[in-house]
């Protein structure tokens, strides 16, 4: 990305600054996308004139964002959004795109560099015949990589997004090399969610159990793309706490980790007619704050208890496995999009890694079956059960020993949570060098592998030590 607006403060954190705005102009979109969200194709009623969203990137700017990513539909299906980049840019906040790239031609390219554009991200969700297949307008992979060759060629910050479906994990390391090859800098990958059109289509869906193959996949591919020049990104429904959790969220630095759901303390998100929401992915109806048209941001941001739900969030609000987990704290269930799509509430993540590591070592996993079909809304979702089985697909299945409904955990056991701490100071965590898991800083025994915390933490120290005396001896050796 173009500068470091993104990047937020402790002073960002303690008042609730909504750095990074993520705002959607139109809901028009050429695209037909099997896994939308917000079910993009025509229009919504009401979108905003161009005069109330100058009026809007005012009130942003007058709320300290620093950072402006829009997003459709198409956000270059509508006229004015050249004047909308131009306005963004001289109220001071970064302004970046991000887009399937259709119809996104060179000469709209130049014009939105002109107007002060400064990067691109663009979508693409498997090699050819899968991205297009599942984008639904065959070309789509073509037109995509054609926007960034474009963008290149003007200099543009360049990133691109994928969806993690069930269907594009063999392709994921073959994708990543033709990202290298066309120049990407930075990759972010994000779980597909049961929400839109992709709730309709549940085939295309990760299982939890899958996490199992996916995320050492991830972090084999983050090391190879450091080394080839190529960042992966993890979205916040990616993690959380296995023993890759500070490779991706920290390049390695063990103090990195997730701590919690930041919809409504440094990210907004805005719909097209002025609905604004704590984050861009939330459902409307539960997730809206209200409309400018009808009260000032700053009203919507500093008081709506929609927009601001994390900000009070505790380990009250959670429920099943994740009520009782080790991070229960310092996580409070993870990405709040993923969770409230599949049950109609927060609080209960099934996609985490963690998670389906502790049940792996009970020779459980788990499983969402949808139950509701979703009522063909943007931003909607259905309904999913969640189903506790064995992990052996050739043992024999019990059926469900869990539902979205339940508030336990059926029996299953869990390591007894971190104590509880106040919610502007986390529990302090360190790194087991015995798993590479975060356990509680008082840690003696890791709850995960056994090991002793501190005598694994001297040998690694003691190794760390051995190993930098060879370099040094080495390139004194070679002269350097």
């Amino acid at each position: 990305m173009p500068s470091n607006a993104r990047l937020v403060t402790v002073e960002d954190r303690t008042a609730c600054t909504p750095v990074h705005v993520v705002w959607e102009l139109t809901l028009a979109c050429d695209l037909k996308c099997q896994h939308c969200g917000s079910r993009a194709g025509r229009r919504r009623p009401e979108e905003l004139s161009t005069a109330e969203c100058l009026d809007l990137i005012q009130q942003l700017a007058g709320l300290g964002a620093r950072h402006v990513t829009l997003i459709g539909g198409e956000a270059y299906l509508r006229r004015d959004w050249i004047e909308i980049i131009r306005a963004i840019r001289a109220a001071g906040m970064d302004c970046t795109l991000q887009t399937g790239g259709l119809h996104l031609s060179k000469a709209l390219i130049t014009k939105a560099v002109k107007a002060g554009l400064q990067g691109i991200g663009v979508s693409i969700d498997g090699l050819a015949d899968l991205h297009d297949r599942l984008r639904g307008v065959k070309g789509s992979f073509d037109a995509a990589f054609s926007v960034i060759r474009q963008a290149r060629a003007q200099k543009l910050s360049i990133s691109t997004n994928t969806q993690i479906t069930s269907l594009i994990v063999p392709q994921l390391r073959k994708l990543m090399r033709r990202l290298i090859k066309a120049g990407v800098e930075h990759w972010q990958l994000q779980l597909t969610v049961a929400m839109g059109r992709a709730a309709d289509n549940p085939e295309i869906l990760l299982q939890p159990y899958e996490l199992l193959e996916v995320m050492p996949l991830l972090a084999d591919l983050y090391k190879e793309g450091v080394k080839k020049g190529i960042l992966i990104q993890p979205a916040n429904n990616i993690g959380y706490f296995g023993p890759y959790e500070s490779l991706w969220r920290g390049n390695g630095d063990d103090r990195v980790h997730w701590v919690s759901c930041n919809a409504g303390q440094n990210t907004i998100g805005i719909e097209a007619d002025g609905t604004i929401k704590g984050c861009p992915s939330l459902p409307t109806s539960p997730y809206s704050g209200g409309n400018i048209r009808d009260l000032s941001l700053r009203d919507i941001w500093q008081s709506s208890p929609e927009v601001g739900f994390t900000r009070k969030r505790t380990t009250d609000d959670l429920w099943g496995f994740c009520r009782s987990c080790y991070y229960a704290d310092i996580c409070r269930g993870g990405c709040t999009w993923t969770a409230h799509v599949l049950f109609g509430r927060a609080g209960n993540n099934p996609y985490c890694h963690h998670r389906t590591l502790e049940l792996a070592r009970q020779g459980l996993r788990e499983r969402v079956v949808r139950v509701a079909p979703a009522p063909g809304r943007p931003f909607d979702h259905g309904h999913f059960d969640l189903v506790v089985e064995p992990l052996s697909e050739d043992a024999p299945s019990t059926g469900p020993m869990l539902t979205a409904s339940s508030n336990n955990v059926s029996g299953l056991v869990s390591i007894q949570p971190l104590p509880r701490r106040t919610r502007l100071a986390p529990p302090l965590l360190v790194v087991c060098r015995g798993c590479h898991r975060h356990v509680a800083l008082d840690a003696v025994f890791c709850p995960h592998c056994g090991g002793d915390v501190g005598a694994l933490a001297r040998e690694y120290k003691k190794k760390l030590r051995v190993a930098r005396q060879a370099q040094d001896d080495l390139l004194k050796e070679l002269g350097v």
